[in-house]
């Protein structure tokens, strides 16, 4: 865990030592890291927005060129792997989601209730929920699944996947490229990806406290 911690605070460094071993292999790595984030199911603490905007960065640095990087070929793989990763995660579900949620850790972090709150906000927010969990870590990795388990339509869940994977990899990427080589950025760059991490997090942490506090009401 500590590991995971320093390599998303220190990605920038992280990800030059990946380019300098690995070259346009670089490209394989983050693609397969991307969807296995949430293609996985089980692994929602890997880095995702850190990551997208870091390779953005050192694509433009001359390390980043000299082995054939270019921000636009990570846009477009990233959102590829966005798209395929949720849509497995989506499948995982429907096809055997009950059966997953009997067992852990899924039958701790998921209840059965939960799942039927699930049904009911997805048919009025679905398409919201899609688009909005792409950018907020950990809750992008559980969105497909419990789509998934509560049988939202795949059509209209592809359609909004395209849509949330189209946005989340041009603008954290292209923010990379178009920050991340500017000096305040360069020197600030562990704060900036905590920023990053901070702002992606805010909305959970917004509805827990909310629904904490409802709760403290109640009783």
């Amino acid at each position: 865990m500590s590991f995971l911690i320093d390599f998303v605070l220190h990605i920038d460094h992280h990800l030059a030592n990946i380019v300098q071993q690995f070259g346009p292999w670089t490209y394989v790595i983050l693609f397969i890291i991307i969807f296995v984030e949430t293609g996985a199911v089980v692994l929602p603490f890997l880095p995702g927005d850190s990551l997208l905007f870091a390779a953005g960065a050192i694509s433009m640095t001359a390390a980043g060129q000299a082995a054939g990087l270019n921000h636009w070929l990570f846009m477009v793989l990233f959102f590829i792997a966005a798209v395929a990763g949720d849509t497995l995660n989506y499948w995982i579900g429907h096809t055997g989601g009950y059966q997953l949620l009997k067992k852990p850790p899924f039958n701790k972090m998921i209840k059965e209730q939960n799942i039927k709150e699930a049904e009911a906000f997805f048919e009025k927010h679905g398409g919201t929920a899609i688009i909005l969990g792409r950018y907020v870590p950990i809750i992008r990795t559980f969105v497909p699944f419990v789509s998934g388990v509560s049988h939202f339509s795949f059509s209209t869940f592809f359609r909004y996947v395209l849509i949330a994977a189209f946005s989340w990899s041009f603008l954290a990427t292209g923010a990379g490229a178009l920050l991340g080589n500017i000096p305040f950025f360069q020197e600030h760059f562990s704060a900036i990806i905590l920023g990053i991490v901070l702002v992606s997090l805010l909305p959970t942490i917004i509805a827990v406290g909310r629904s904490f506090f409802q709760k403290r009401k109640a009783d």
